[in-house]
């Protein structure tokens, strides 16, 4: 018996984040396409080199893209949405690009969150005239290349029908599986052509299996793969992130070679699925988790296995739980962490050599990975006897809380006219969400600083002088609220991480968010606690600079827990818990200090939502009690904000209410307004700040567009409630379009002002 190793995606990035800074030269206009395409071929290579040298029996092909793969599957099928107005067999990586990012004629398209983890993906856009009459050969080529280099491939797409459910139906259809005779043909040609390539297997992600479909839907995975098998490789249909044992009875009806089995969100699936396994198909048990940093027990998964590979023998294939690209490269280039810390972790490198021990193992070649599996044993020992783990004053802290405390002293109408009283502020009042550009200098400083080549006070005043620039620019755009601009933050998680006790930090733990912008995300190893002040010193400083009101900025509990690597030996719930604590500190620590507005952000709220509606409920009930107890223990007049982005909300709009911030400012404006349709409804009874301008995109918009979206804005959220600012933090922009773009946000506020006022006085003068 011969067990398959394979994986289902690997980072694209690169180790040193190649792809993103070849991505933003070209950009810039620094480089040609066929510069930034050597750079993507290279690094391909590479991955393919790291598979087969770690021993797995395919490399994984399509799972590069130069943005995002839901983007790279439109340019493949030539499905972008007609507004661009591209050939879309001519598609240019620039014309691609303009998709993704906008440009002063068009909108980028728009972006969310990939399931419950913190990729965002590019929105596909259904109307009645969208046509899959083929694009791109970018896939060909790669297979092509990967085949050259002697490397037996399997073809990774993401599914028609996930493609389907996760576009937007722009106009002229009522379903989007309207779309269904279209997409098909489509997929049935392009794995044709992958057939004719030699391609054995492809891997085809259906990750919308694991979510609550109603009939319609199931019905179409039926139609779906029975046409897609008649000429087409081997299909691997691979579904992760939770369970699909609800979907057995369809999962065996499927005329498809293989499935694929997230088994570490859900391992109490493999014994049900077992027992009625269609003969001779593969099951990809997905065992190595591609979601967390924490090195495998691998002699527990063997055991766990033995059922499975009894029952299968050959058709037993071993992987990570689901892609590698939401973990970073390679744990080599880590040289700070200490030993034992560093025994813990495993990136995607070290998973590529977990799945090929496993497999090993279980071929029955343990003595030749018998030293893996030792330090395995010994990592995992380690790990659970450390004295770094558990603090007991963190514990009984947590024990000791009531739940008055995630309670604000007044009800909201109290607390905004103490609010209002304290602060005068205009209507429709201006702010910014709190990241203002990260320039070359600043980070270069950061830099210097982390190397020792800055003293302290050298760095301090270097970071002073950054926040005195971004106030006079603030007060110079007459912004109503302003904020200190963050220069010293790395990163919104990161940064609060390195001051935190339980969490550790890596130098090089790069993970795509989306397209260019990378994140280093911490890692939770064990209770958290805040050991001194994190931000009070830069807050109390920046507003000695202006008579304006100045938000103090943090991260919330619930997106410290989600953008970190956490933890697998506690519940999530009881972590939450103990970051908002660390977090109550900090809150408390910025009132005495003056700073009368503090934003609390939590765009990562949705993203923890589970997958089954059914759990919904338990974690929402935490996440909310999470912020509240971040939150409440100030007085009626100090104004609690947070901030949401890139996710839908319409139908948790209750459990955002039960956070009880006074003023909640979201991303609106790729949606164009459509994600306030729900606040609307739900009559939201808070301050609500959406925003007028996509900051991920380098496109000015006009006044005039402004002016159009906070008029929307206005249909559903009350004059006295509305303050107008951008849709996120502005570090990733340029000064020039910042500038540009938050004196037009300006305008637009106070022109609105002008026509309410003037239309308040007709009124006046006709009553």
């Amino acid at each position: 018996m011969t067990t398959t190793a394979h994986t289902l995606g690997f980072p694209r990035i690169g180790a040193q984040r190649e792809l993103k800074f070849a991505q933003e030269a070209f950009w810039r206009g620094d480089t040609t396409e066929s510069t930034l395409r050597e750079t993507g071929s290279e690094l391909r290579s590479r991955h393919w080199a790291l598979q087969k040298q770690a021993g797995l029996d395919f490399v994984s092909v399509g799972d590069f893209a130069w943005y995002d793969q839901v983007l790279n599957t439109l340019a493949l099928l030539g499905a972008l949405p007609g507004r661009f107005g591209f050939d879309a067999k001519a598609l240019s990586l620039a014309d691609y690009y303009v998709a993704a990012r906008g440009n002063p004629q068009h909108f980028a398209m728009e972006m969310t969150k990939w399931f419950d983890t913190n990729y965002h993906y590019l929105v596909p856009e259904w109307t009645a005239d969208t046509s899959f009459n083929g694009g791109v050969d970018w896939l060909f080529e790669e297979l092509a290349e990967a085949q050259a280099q002697g490397h037996t491939g399997k073809v990774t797409l993401v599914g028609p029908l996930t493609l389907l459910y996760l576009g937007k139906i722009k106009s002229g259809l009522t379903h989007k599986l309207d779309l269904l005779p279209k997409i098909i043909p489509a997929y049935q040609r392009l794995l044709a052509r992958l057939q004719e390539q030699g391609l054995d297997w492809v891997q085809i992600d259906e990750p919308i299996l694991t979510l609550d479909l109603d009939a319609a839907w199931l019905d179409a995975f039926v139609f779906a793969y029975h046409a897609l098998v008649q000429q087409s490789p081997k299909i691997l249909l691979a579904s992760y992130f939770e369970t699909v044992q609800d979907r057995a009875a369809l999962l065996q009806s499927l005329p498809v070679a293989g499935v694929h089995l997230d088994l570490v969100r859900a391992p109490q699936q493999l014994d049900s699925l077992l027992q009625n396994w269609p003969q001779g198909r593969v099951l990809s048990a997905g065992v190595i988790d591609g979601r967390n940093i924490w090195r495998a027990d691998l002699s527990a998964l063997a055991v766990s296995l033995h059922a499975a590979q009894e029952k299968l023998g050959e058709q037993l294939w071993l992987a990570p739980s689901c892609s590698l690209l939401h973990v970073p490269v390679d744990l080599a280039a880590e040289t700070a962490l200490d030993e034992e810390t560093r025994s813990w972790l495993a990136f995607a490198t070290q998973k590529l050599h977990e799945v090929a021990a496993l497999k090993q193992a279980l071929n029955g070649h343990a003595a030749a990975v018998a030293q893996e599996f030792s330090l395995a044993d010994q990592a995992i020992a380690s790990r659970r006897q450390s004295v770094r783990i558990h603090n007991p004053i963190v514990q009984k802290r947590l024990e000791d809380v009531t739940a008055q405390d995630a309670e604000r002293h007044s009800q909201f109408a109290e607390r905004i006219r103490a609010q209002q009283q304290r602060f005068a502020l205009p209507q429709f009042p201006t702010t910014s969400i709190g990241s203002f550009p990260q320039t070359k200098t600043i980070r270069q400083a950061r830099a210097a600083y982390k190397r020792g080549e800055l003293t302290h006070l050298d760095y301090l005043e270097a970071m002073r002088a950054e926040i005195r620039h971004v106030v006079e620019q603030q007060e110079k755009l007459d912004i109503d609220v302003l904020v200190h601009g963050e220069p010293e933050r790395n990163d919104m998680v990161e940064y609060f991480g390195e001051q935190l006790w339980g969490y550790g930090f890596t130098l090089n733990g790069w993970v795509q968010s989306y397209g260019s912008r990378c994140v280093k995300p911490p890692f939770i190893y064990g209770d958290v606690y805040r050991p001194e002040a994190m931000t009070v010193t830069w807050s109390e400083y920046a507003q000695s600079l202006t008579e304006k009101p100045m938000k103090g900025m943090l991260t919330g509990p619930v997106t410290m827990l989600q953008w970190s690597f956490v933890r697998d030996d506690q519940p999530r719930e009881t972590t939450a818990l103990q970051i908002a604590l660390a977090l109550r500190d900090e809150v408390r620590d910025l009132e005495k200090a003056g700073i009368g507005m503090i934003q609390i952000d939590e765009p990562a709220f949705r993203e923890g939502l589970p997958l089954k509606q059914q759990d919904w409920a338990a974690y929402l009930d935490w996440a909310v009690r999470a912020f509240k107890l971040s939150s409440a223990g100030v007085n009626d007049d100090t104004q609690i904000h947070t901030h949401m982005c890139y996710s839908e909300f319409n139908d948790i709009l209750p459990w955002i209410a039960a956070m009880d911030a006074d003023v909640i400012t979201i991303e609106t404006s790729r949606s164009d307004m459509e994600l306030l349709d729900g606040f609307g409804e739900f009559a939201y009874p808070n301050d609500i700040g959406p925003g007028v301008y996509d900051i991920h995109s380098p496109r000015v918009p006009k006044v005039s567009e402004m002016q159009r979206l906070l008029q929307k804005a206005r249909s559903v959220i009350p004059d006295a409630r509305l303050w107008v600012n951008p849709d996120c933090g502005l570090k990733t922009r340029d000064w020039p379009e910042t500038i540009a773009a938050l004196e037009h946000m300006v305008q637009a506020a106070k022109l609105l002002r002008a026509t309410v006022a003037a239309d308040d006085e007709e009124h006046q003068d006709c009553c």
